[in-house]
């Protein structure tokens, strides 16, 4: 008799992303062929998709509209200058055919596609991070799936409604982006990391910790908590102003939005002043537990919170006093990290934590008992005349980037006036829990051959390298 095989029906998850993978595969095996000016010319129309101004209004505004996080005009702002700076940061870079000749060494480099993307995408921005994403993969002549949050789907759908009529428009395939079908379920999203080739994570620890286990290779970002040191040489006017323009940009949706600032006493009083001006308010004992409470329910911050308006913040608090629920930023002053002290920890809010260190020594534990609780790998910054102090940091603090007297969640994402790429997704780094530690970019989008060939053999003697070690130690 012959034997009998089981087998299981496949699941209607597997059907369904299965059929998106053979679409995206079959659109990418013809995008391969694209020349670099090809490719280059898609990228152009992807960024027109989102940048041109009627079109990112809707997308700003949907987002909005069906998220409930932030506000219309940042996103904006957002949109258009992520794409814009990447788009510059793209200009001319190499991303198919040869990469680079290494006569000395006999290797020729040729970057290659990746396959088919799997891109996990958050509610916080629904527009700008799917964007970056497709254009990062379709440089390097990859397709791309994205799996946007629930709240996220309609402006996912939207920017790729956009993006097929630019792709027609130059004549690329349209499969070559695609998303998962309306619900986007866990199962379906789980499934999506499963049959990709890459898996590029950013939101949520729980989405990271499933795209590392998917068993497709996986780019994941680490949680943000961003600490800043405001140094007895810092100009406090200065400071305020990039501390608070970055703070409440799109009411601290950005990962990279400052959470806490530890403050010189020489400059404290200065210091709140200044962020007086720029629309803080400080909290009072009694107020700051009324937040607390309202904030870090259980001891973990209410997605209810996030990314709302100080009013509505207020409102739900049951706060009350009118130079609050007006301020820009509300401000509670902290002495302790850690769990037993919620405020020391992510906020994602228009809501700052202040410290008082005593010196820069004192600045510098308080800012390690923060990222021992949470952000670590992430990023930090320093407001400092003292080339000593930001050098401490760069070589000490357990952070991949250390930003230098900059507004925080506008530098560490690639700025104008920084040598940064332009990302929504910041590697944190074995501290984080990650494979990379830079800011994610076309590079992590592109496999690279090699051709290696015969050259002259060096081969170095025993005593070239042991000699000196053999003098000393006497062996």
């Amino acid at each position: 008799m012959a034997s009998q095989v089981e087998t299981r029906p496949r699941s209607a998850a597997t059907q369904i992303v299965g059929g998106l993978i053979r679409r995206a595969r079959a659109a990418q095996q013809i995008y391969a062929r694209y020349s670099q000016e090809q490719l280059d010319e898609t990228v152009t129309a992807a960024g027109w998709a989102i940048m041109e101004p009627t079109r990112n209004r809707m997308l700003a505004e949907v987002a909005v509209k069906d998220t409930g996080l932030g506000n219309v005009a940042d996103k904006v702002t957002k949109n258009h200058r992520k794409t814009l700076g990447l788009l510059r940061d793209l200009q001319g870079a190499i991303s198919t055919g040869e990469l680079a000749e290494y006569p000395e060494k006999g290797i020729v480099e040729i970057a290659r596609p990746v396959g088919v993307v799997a891109a996990v995408v958050p509610s916080t921005n629904p527009g700008a991070t799917p964007a970056n994403n497709i254009i990062n993969a379709l440089k390097c002549g990859n397709a791309i799936i994205l799996s946007p949050s629930p709240k996220g789907y309609s402006t996912s759908a939207l920017l790729l409604e956009y993006i097929h009529a630019e792709l027609r428009r130059v004549g690329a395939p349209a499969d070559l982006v695609q998303m998962l079908p309306h619900p986007a379920t866990r199962e379906l999203s789980t499934e999506l990391m499963k049959q990709a080739d890459l898996v590029v994570v950013t939101g949520s620890q729980n989405n990271v910790r499933a795209a590392y286990s998917s068993g497709t290779p996986a780019l994941g970002v680490g949680a943000g908590n961003v600490a800043v040191i405001v140094d007895d040489s810092a100009d406090c006017a200065d400071a305020a102003g990039k501390i608070m323009c970055s703070k409440i940009f799109d009411n601290a949706t950005s990962c990279s939005s400052e959470n806490s600032i530890i403050i010189h006493t020489k400059v404290y009083d200065a210091m709140l002043a200044s962020l007086a001006k720029e629309g803080g308010v400080l909290l009072t004992p009694a107020e700051k537990t009324t937040l607390q409470k309202a904030m870090f329910p259980g001891g973990r911050l209410s997605p209810a919170i996030t990314a709302q308006s100080v009013s509505r913040i207020c409102a739900m608090a049951g706060l009350t006093r009118p130079e609050l629920i007006n301020a820009k930023c509300l401000m509670v002053e902290e002495t302790g990290t850690g769990s037993d002290y919620p405020f020391s920890g992510e906020k994602l809010s228009p809501v700052l934590t202040v410290y008082r260190a005593k010196d820069f020594d004192h600045a510098f534990d308080l800012m390690r008992g923060i990222y021992d609780y949470m952000g670590d790998g992430h990023s930090c910054g320093i407001y400092s005349e003292d080339e000593l102090h930001i050098q401490r940091l760069g070589h000490e603090m357990t952070v991949c980037r250390v930003i230098v007297k900059q507004a925080h969640a506008i530098a560490n994402g690639g700025s104008f006036d920084n040598g940064l790429p332009f990302s929504l997704t910041m590697g944190c780094g074995t501290w984080g829990g990650n494979s990379f530690s830079d800011n994610l970019n076309y590079k992590h989008f592109m496999n690279i051959t090699r051709i290696v060939r015969v050259i002259p053999p060096r081969e170095p003697a025993p005593n070239e390298i042991f000699g000196e070690y053999r003098k000393k130690y006497g062996v």
